[in-house]
């Protein structure tokens, strides 16, 4: 069974870094790329960033220059470092995998874990 574990989440000061890890179980063997989302309080999930397994990399305009998503391929663990964080960073940020089972593209979510950015 793919699983989806974040971690790495918490409370910090606007100007801060946090970097959240995302660990997958039971690798598919037709992993296609692995997505960071976030959801603010009232809002609608909005895309952070994307990752190819092969290591292409794709940003929402928000977070260029200040967010890096990285994968550790052995160790099934995607990362998002985030650097210069702001207050409307405040969020839950998910990591979501995109794979191929049976010739059909799915995807699995995490269970999200809470970044909290003060001003």
């Amino acid at each position: 069974q793919v699983q989806l574990m974040e971690s790495g989440g918490g409370s910090v000061q606007a100007g801060g870094s946090l970097t959240l890890s995302c660990v997958v179980s039971e690798t598919p063997y037709r992993w296609l790329k692995m997505s960071w989302y976030r959801q603010a309080p009232g809002k609608e999930r909005e895309f952070v960033s994307s990752i190819l397994r092969a290591g292409t990399t794709t940003y929402a305009d928000f977070v260029k220059g200040r967010f890096t998503t990285s994968q550790d391929n052995a160790k099934n663990t995607v990362y998002l470092q985030m650097n210069s964080l702001k207050a409307e960073d405040t969020a839950v940020y998910y990591c979501n995998l995109d794979y191929i089972v049976r010739g059909i593209e799915v995807n699995r979510w995490g269970q999200g874990t809470q970044v909290t950015v003060s001003s």
